[in-house]
Parts: C-alpha cells; sequence; structure tokens
C-alpha cells in the first residue's frame, strides 16, 4: 500500500466502454508481443519532440534499470478464474527510473522508504518485488515491478502502455490529438499521478468540442479533479446560477424582437426554442416578463402621443408624434407575437387579466384612431392591437384560457369601444380588416353569452352597430339576441329548483 504522503489523487477507473484505437499504441491486446512493443514505442519516439531531454529508449532492455510486469487482476472480476487466464494478459517493460519518476507513483516506489517497506512483502502485486534481481537476458540487475490493472476492459492495457510511453516524450500533442483519445488516457494518467499528462489531457479538453457521450466521460471524471483542474470544464457544462435558462430565453427573445432585420426567420426559431422547452413555468415567467415589457412600451407611447407635449415648435412636435406612433406599431407586433406564443403554449392567463385592466389604454387608443395623423404614418396599427384583443379573446370563448367572470367580463366592456371606433374611423376598410372585425365581433358575442343576464344586456346594446344595412350578413348579432331573449322569457328557474326540492323531499317523506 501507499504511504499517505504520496496518495495526493484519487484512484481514477478506468472507463469500461470505450474502444477508441490510440496512435501510440499498435500493440494487440491478446499478444502483446516485445516486437510490437519496440515499434510502437520508436513509433512515439520519431514523433516526439526533437528537444526532449529524455535519451532513455522505452522498453530498451540494454539501458533499462526497472522491468514492470502490467497484468490485468482479473481475480477482482472472478475469483475462479484459472490462473494460466490472468498469465495471458502479461506484459513485462523494461523501463528507466529516472524517466518513470515523473509519475508520482513510480518515483514513491523508487524511493528509499517504499523499497525498504516492500522488501518484507515480497510477494505483494502492487508494490517492488523486493531486492534487484538478475536479468539472464542482459546480465544487469533490474528493479522488478508490479502494476496491476484492476479493470476488465481489455483496451486498459493498451491506454496503460500509451501512459507509459508518454513518460519518455515531453510532446504530448502527437498522442493527445483528441478528445475520446484524452478522455481515455486522463483516468490513467490520474492513477499514476502523471502530472504533466494530467495537464494536457485537460488543456486539450478544455479548448475542444465534445460529443454528448465524451461529455459524459468528462463529467464522470471531474469529481478526481483538483478544483483548479476542473474549474474550466465546469464551466463549459454548469452556468453556475439557477435562472440561467430564463435569462437565455428572455435574451433570445428580445434579440428576436429588437436586433435582427430577418425578425420573421429568428422569431420562428425562438418560437421553436419556447416549444422544445422542459419547463413550461420557466417558459410562462419568460413570456410574461416580455409581455409586460412590451405592453408598457405601447401604453406609454400612445399615452404620450394622445397627450403630447407643445413646449417645443410645430416640426419638433410632429417628429415626436410620428416617433410615438412608430414605437407604438413596433412593439404592438412584438406583442402580438408574444400573445401567439402564450396562448400556443396554454400560458397566457396573466396576458388576458392584464389585457382586461387596460382602461386608460383603451382610452387613448379611442382618443388615437378619431385622429386623422395616424393613417399616414403607421396604418396597420389598429389591425395589429385588435389581433392582440382577437387572439386572447377567441382563447377565452375556446376554454382555452379559463378567466374569471369579471376578467371576461371587463374584456369585452373595455375592448368593444375600440373595435366600434376601429369600424367607424378605418376607411377605406381593407378585406383583411373585415374579416378582423367580424370575427372579433362574434368573439366577443360568444363571452357576453357567458356572462350574468344582466351584464348581457348592458352589453349586447352596444353591439348593435354589428348589424348591418342587411340584416342577413350579421347572424352572430341576431344569435346573441335570440339566445339572450329566449334566457329571459324562461321561468326563473330558483324557483323551479325550489319546487323541485319540495316535491322530491315529499317523495321522501312518503317513501
Amino acid at each position: 500500500m501507499m504511504p499517505n504522503s504520496y496518495r495526493k489523487r484519487q484512484r481514477v477507473p478506468h472507463h469500461p466502454h470505450s474502444s477508441t484505437c490510440l496512435s501510440s499504441s499498435a500493440a494487440t491486446i491478446h499478444t502483446f508481443s516485445d516486437k510490437v512493443i519496440s515499434e510502437s514505442s520508436q513509433k512515439l519516439h520519431r514523433t516526439s519532440s526533437a528537444t526532449s531531454a529524455v535519451t532513455s529508449s522505452f522498453n530498451d532492455p540494454y539501458t533499462a534499470d526497472v522491468l514492470l510486469r502490467l497484468f490485468v487482476d482479473r481475480s477482482a472480476f472472478d475469483s475462479d478464474a484459472p490462473s494460466d487466464s490472468t498469465r495471458q494478459s502479461d506484459i513485462q517493460i523494461y523501463l528507466h527510473a529516472d524517466v518513470i519518476r515523473r509519475a508520482k507513483y513510480f518515483a514513491a516506489l523508487l524511493s528509499d522508504c517504499w523499497q525498504r517497506q516492500t522488501s518484507t512483502d515480497a510477494n505483494n502485486d502492487n508494490g517492488a518485488e523486493g531486492s534487484r534481481r538478475n536479468d539472464h537476458d542482459n546480465n544487469k540487475k533490474l528493479l522488478h515491478l508490479n502494476l496491476g490493472v484492476f479493470d476488465d476492459d481489455p483496451n486498459s492495457i493498451t491506454v496503460r502502455l500509451t501512459v507509459l510511453q508518454l513518460l519518455y516524450t515531453s510532446d504530448f500533442a502527437t498522442v493527445i490529438n483528441s478528445a475520446s483519445t484524452a478522455i481515455e488516457i486522463l483516468p490513467v494518467a490520474l492513477e499514476l499521478l502523471f502530472e504533466d499528462c494530467v495537464k494536457s489531457c485537460l488543456k486539450f479538453l478544455e479548448a475542444v468540442p465534445w460529443s454528448e457521450e465524451e461529455e459524459k466521460r468528462v463529467l464522470s471524471l471531474i469529481p478526481f479533479l483538483r478544483e483548479e483542474e476542473s474549474k474550466e470544464l465546469l464551466a463549459r457544462v454548469s452556468p453556475g446560477k439557477d435562472d440561467s435558462c430564463e435569462d437565455m430565453l428572455h435574451g433570445l427573445i428580445l434579440s428576436a424582437m429588437h436586433n435582427h432585420p430577418n425578425m420573421a426567420f429568428v422569431k420562428a426559431f425562438v418560437a421553436k426554442l419556447l416549444r422544445d422547452f422542459s419547463s413550461r413555468e420557466s417558459a410562462r415567467r419568460v413570456l410574461e416578463r416580455a409581455f409586460e415589457s412590451s405592453l408598457k412600451v405601447v401604453k406609454e407611447s400612445l399615452e404620450e402621443y394622445t397627450s403630447p407635449d407643445f413646449r417645443g415648435d410645430h416640426n419638433e412636435t410632429e417628429a415626436i408624434q410620428r416617433l410615438n406612433l412608430h414605437t407604438a406599431m413596433t412593439n404592438g407586433r412584438h406583442l402580438l407575437w408574444l400573445v401567439e406564443r402564450m396562448i400556443e403554449l396554454r400560458v397566457a392567463d396573466s396576458a388576458v387579466r392584464e389585457w382586461s385592466e387596460q382602461a386608460s389604454f383603451t382610452a387613448d387608443l379611442q382618443r388615437a384612431f378619431r385622429d386623422d395623423a395616424w393613417r399616414n404614418i403607421v396604418p396597420g396599427l389598429p389591425a395589429v392591437v385588435l389581433r392582440c384583443t382577437c387572439k386572447l379573446a377567441n382563447a377565452v370563448a375556446a376554454g382555452t384560457i379559463l378567466a374569471a367572470r369579471q376578467v371576461r367580463m371587463k374584456l369585452v366592456k373595455d375592448w368593444l369601444p375600440v373595435l366600434l371606433v376601429c369600424k367607424d374611423n378605418v376607411s377605406p376598410m381593407l378585406p383583411s380588416h373585415k374579416t378582423l372585425y367580424l370575427e372579433l365581433e362574434e368573439t366577443f358575442l360568444r363571452i357576453i353569452s357567458t356572462l350574468p343576464m344582466l351584464d348581457a344586456q348592458i352589453l349586447l346594446q352596444q353591439c348593435l352597430s354589428f348589424s348591418t344595412r342587411n340584416v342577413e350578413d350579421c347572424p352572430h348579432l341576431i344569435t346573441a339576441f335570440n339566445t339572450w331573449f329566449r334566457r329571459a322569457t324562461q321561468p326563473p328557474q330558483l324557483e323551479n329548483l325550489e319546487l323541485e326540492k319540495q316535491i322530491g323531499g315529499g317523495r321522501l317523506l312518503g317513501d
């Protein structure tokens, strides 16, 4: 067991699912011949930096002073596995003590203190096997070490060979050239406390994109990194604040509405993001925030237009009035888009309540539309405002939004006069406007049918202007009045209910 003074990191389990073939090791897992290891070593040295201070060669039996046995410890997976199956994956590699000390794990094994400690336990599979022995091939004394791989994935041996070879070079970039390779090497480098290799892996991973699977593997390694090492990786995947998604969505909405000349395509893209977003409540809060902001701008612009400051000269006042109208028109279009998104996501409840409490705003609209100045500046403003009203009213009438009685009543009461002013003052009436007015008339009448009789009576009297010279052209108005009169001429339902209760009670007593 390693002394506590050398245990700087936790042991990192190697990822068992990767099949990455690392370029620095051409060895086949099941054979691990000396020839293959030698060829792999030569390939790495050919690509190493010419300025490397390391002169020893990997797996060179003539200059080595350490013989490392690298093996898979299958006893950790199957205690009944035969011993010869364990030996099939053994490799003996010739190494150099002054080189492998770059890894603090080996530096600890090679320390005098460690050698004295391990001399009492010559059979320990993961330490020095005791004092140096005579090697029959080169007649040199070699220190024999064992490195067990507690991993059932055969590729683990290949990765460890690669890391051992990297001890002999400073040119890590030749081998660590993909995210998958860096992810394979990093756990082994952490296990061997090979700090230079760890830094190179992290530097590469910080700078390159990851696939979704690679990201999962990186996240699984972060607990084994020090705080300063994992900081850049965590910054990529962790925003550091709970409301970051809402901030992002809100920023996208504002950008789509204000910052792009190709606005229609950008709005369509943001609408898809909102539809696909996992949290409906987050989408609700973001849309409500943007709705309130846009509505505020439209209201303030109309208020300034209808109550201008005449202290400046005429030209300046006219320019300000034109600006107010253009601001109202632009933000009115944004408001319509937001209303459509809220209805689509079924989160427009607060928008309906807010829209039904706009007595001062609707009064400003009526004053503005009775004036002729807006016609040549923003001729589409009435249609934009009424489309917002129509969208919300339709959602209420269809039951998509379940609005309280007071909200339904105020929605019709405040916005019906705006519709009437537009019909009387917007001319010539375009076919699209006529369709919009008719749709809003029908929707208002449907909402009125949901109100108490006395409220419906007051509002229906204001709808007489829905009629035309040809009575057959306004069936929606005829239906609304017929419904009201039919209900009004019915016997009082409360008296009928009391009578039925008395009759029902008498039957029970008789029984």
